[in-house]
């Protein structure tokens, strides 16, 4: 009762990546390129597929989505960031942390939802061909990007409503460059045990269990393979292999965070500048460069002067 009687706390202070300026310089110049080459990248991706009508196919309408999810991703924790490595002292507000908290599990917890259900998509579409227009007709990916959506806001609720009821008094100092659950309920003045384990019933059981499907999806892909034509085997390899290279990349982190949310390591930030920064440019880039009907369609696009 103590805690909950002293002057809450209006503002949380960020330690960063560094404090070494000369580092701050370099990282922000580095990560000021990636941004923009992140949101460059994606915007362009959303471009082709919306003016190319050939590639308005399930896979590519869950691509633009995941163009979009990696945008507004990005955007949670980018500009906040590049802000602090400019500054000497680094602090958000409250509200503003709970609010950049809300939108960071909405857009990841997005993300991990369509990563699975891309999964599903390449399963049926390699493993039930004759099936796959009536299963996955334009009807069903629409329902299914409204559900990941629904799902992605009923657990970013969960997420801050755990946060938000506990009482913060002090201190406010957040090891971290961006708000995120683990690191500020670690200032709650209050036992935060309960907290913490139904954090990782969420978080942590969400992306292991995603995760586990898409394991046993592209699993049960790769079996079928065996029957498939080189040309198709190839095909199908080259679009599964640039999925699961997103997935890896993505699901590595959250279940390297989320799993454990009352323990810490130093090399936490590491892991979240690869999941908040280094993984929304990859995803274009891996499904640009490896992708022939993607690149042949920005070739046109340029020639027909769309982006002028």
């Amino acid at each position: 009762m103590d805690a909950l009687n002293q002057t809450r706390v209006t503002e949380f202070v960020f330690l960063g990546l560094t404090d070494n300026w000369v580092l701050e310089i370099l990282f922000f110049m580095a990560f000021s390129v990636t941004y923009v080459l992140t949101l460059l990248g994606n915007i362009l991706i959303l471009v082709t597929i919306v003016f190319t009508p050939r590639l308005h196919t399930p896979m590519y309408f869950f691509l633009s989505n995941l163009s979009f999810i990696d945008i507004c991703h990005s955007s949670v924790t980018m500009p906040k960031m590049l802000e602090g490595l400019l500054l000497e002292k680094k602090t958000i507000s409250f509200d503003n942390c709970i609010a950049q908290l809300f939108f960071l599990h909405l857009f990841a917890c997005a993300e991990i939802f369509l990563l699975t259900i891309m999964a599903y998509d390449r399963y049926v579409a390699i493993c039930t061909p004759l099936h796959y227009p009536n299963v996955m007709n334009m009807r069903v990916c629409v329902q299914l990007v409204f559900a990941l959506w629904l799902g992605g806001t009923v657990h970013s609720l969960v997420q801050t409503f755990l946060t938000t009821r506990l009482p913060y008094c002090g201190p406010n100092i957040i090891d971290s460059y961006f708000c995120d659950v683990p690191p500020v309920i670690k200032l709650a003045c209050t036992d935060t045990y309960l907290t913490g384990m139904l954090i990782v019933s969420n978080s942590g059981t969400i992306s292991l269990t995603c995760f586990l499907a898409l394991i046993a999806s592209y699993t049960v892909i790769l079996v079928s393979l065996r029957k498939q034509s080189a040309e198709g085997r190839q095909k199908a390899l080259s679009t599964c292999s640039a999925h699961f290279m997103v997935v890896a990349l993505f699901f590595g982190p959250c279940i390297f965070i989320y799993t454990r949310p009352d323990t810490s390591f130093s090399i936490d930030k590491v892991v979240s500048v690869f999941y908040t920064v280094v993984t929304p440019l990859l995803n274009p880039l891996i499904y640009t460069l490896r992708n022939e009907e993607v690149k042949c369609a920005i070739k046109q696009l340029r020639r027909r002067q769309v982006f002028s």
